[in-house]
Parts: C-alpha cells; structure tokens; sequence
C-alpha cells in the first residue's frame, strides 16, 4: 500500500523483500514460513482525495480492517505475523489486530516504535494529510473515528506502554502528545549519549516489567539513508547499520518479540534493491540469526 504516503513505489515494498528472499532467510533459521500474500488495495490512480486533511481515507481503513482480521487469526492460531509493507499507515490495521487478540487473552500490549518519525500526528496537526503519519495516534485512541475503530471500538494501545527509538524528525503537535500522554522516546540524541545498549535495556526491561506481548513496528527510515536510501522519507543521522542489527539480536536475545512489522520499503528509491535486502536480513536478526 502506498495510499497513506506521500511520494509512490513503496506498495512494492513486499516484492521487493520477497526478492531480497526473506522467506529463505527464515527457512534457514529453521522456522515453517506461510505467505499469505497481499491484501488487494486499489492504486491512487484510480481513486479520488474526499478529504485532504485524510488523504485516501476510505480505501486505508477497508485495507487496515482486512489486515487487523489477519492478524488476529494468525495470532490465535499460535504462529507468529510478520507484516510487510508498504507505507505505515498499514500499521493501524497491525496493531489493531494485535490489539485484539491480546483483549481477547488478557494480554497487554507493549510495542517497540522504531522510526525517523513519531507517526502520532492527528489531522489537526498534520502537514501534509498523509495517514502513514497517524498510526500511533489511532492507535491510542486519537484522530479519525474511522481509523481508532479499525478492528473494533476500542482503544488499542496504552500510550504509557509505547516505547520509541530513533526519532530525529518530530512535528510540533506531535512532541506535545507525546509529551502529555507520557510516551517513553529516545532521539537519536539520546542514543548517541547512551549507547543503543542502554537504550535497549532500558526498553526492554521497562516493557517486559509491564506486559505481556511486545510488537515491533520498524520502518526503514530508522536507519540512516547511506545504509538504506529506499524510503520515502529519508532523514540523515540515523541508526547505522550495526544499531539497527544490535536492536533485533537484543530482541531475540531476550525473547522479546511476538509479533512484527517491517513498513516504508520502497525499490523505486532504492539502489539494486539494497534496503529490502537489509530489512530483510534485520527479520532475520530478529528471529535469531546469530554471527556466531
């Protein structure tokens, strides 16, 4: 899907990291893999802007709502989701599902946010109008009463059970809901005072202490655009290589993860496909790929 960004070639993101051979990858380390594969979304072309200020709004919510009811299943089933994309505001129908079947099985929710951007922007206070600016938003229960519905009227996320990493482009309105709804975040500042190390412990003890299900939702653009140029809104000083590879193995390492997202893959940016092949070595972290 690219409906929710703003710049094309990033609903291309799963070829390009079924190219990249994720699902060999994973085959490797040992793991029975099923692709489902794409939910169908009408492309731009074809569909007109109702409201500017929700770019797209009825075609992301009816993709959102099939991807939630995936998820879920997939969940209850007892199998792990791996959700590829895409522009973000796939992440709304992530969580949502995730949402679900923790509601269902007493389960708190806690997820790992590892992005450029603190994607909790509502459309009072979005630029652009973009819907993969607003995923955290919806998810805790704010903007568009179509988006903080999908997959069920309820609030999906506690904010306080939100844990960002790698921010270094953040919009006014949204610095001040993550500063009232008490959101942990680490800039890029922090994780150069600290050490991705501390930053991960730290996160890691604080969600493991208060939930019981930790999701990881990592867009590309976390990384800095000389290790991966394929996004579509690329920020320099970002995490490097190593960093974003020491996040997954710390993942793993702790048997942290349940669930996962890799968003903002786009190889009409990218260089001979580089970034799907790296996001698709980071899964592979992830999960347990190990250098020794």
């Amino acid at each position: 899907m690219d409906l929710g960004a703003g710049r094309r070639g990033v609903d291309m993101g799963p070829s390009a990291l079924r190219i990249a051979d994720i699902e060999g990858r994973l085959k490797t380390l040992g793991y029975k893999v099923e692709d489902e594969g794409d939910i169908k979304i009408q492309v731009p072309e074809v569909l007109k802007i109702k409201n500017p200020r929700l770019r797209y709004l009825p075609e992301i919510t009816d993709a959102c709502e099939k991807l939630a009811r995936k998820v879920k299943k997939i969940l209850k089933s007892g199998d792990f989701p791996l959700v590829l994309g895409g522009d973000h505001s796939m992440a709304i129908g992530t969580l949502a599902g995730v949402a679900g079947y923790c509601r269902d099985a007493g389960k708190r929710l806690g997820v790992i946010w590892i992005d450029a951007h603190s994607d909790i922007n509502i459309p009072d206070t979005s630029p652009t109008g973009n819907i993969h600016g607003m995923p955290v938003a919806a998810s805790i229960g704010l903007g568009a009463k179509e988006l903080t519905r999908v997959g069920g009227d309820f609030q999906k996320l506690d904010p306080t059970n939100i844990v960002m990493i790698g921010l270094r482009s953040v919009d006014e309105g949204e610095r001040k809901i993550i500063r009232e709804r008490e959101i942990r975040a680490y800039t890029m500042t922090d994780i150069d005072r600290k050490g991705i190390n501390t930053v991960m412990e730290e996160t890691l003890d604080y969600l493991q202490s208060r939930t019981d299900h930790i999701h990881i939702s990592f867009d590309l653009d976390s990384v800095d655009p000389t290790v991966a140029s394929g996004v579509g809104t690329p920020v320099p000083g970002g995490l490097t290589w190593r960093e974003a590879h020491f996040v997954m193995e710390m993942l793993a390492e702790r048997g942290a993860l349940d669930s996962m997202e890799i968003a903002e893959v786009n190889p009409i940016l990218d260089n001979l496909n580089k970034g799907a092949e790296f996001a698709a070595d980071l899964v592979a972290s992830a999960l347990g790929k190990r250098i020794l």
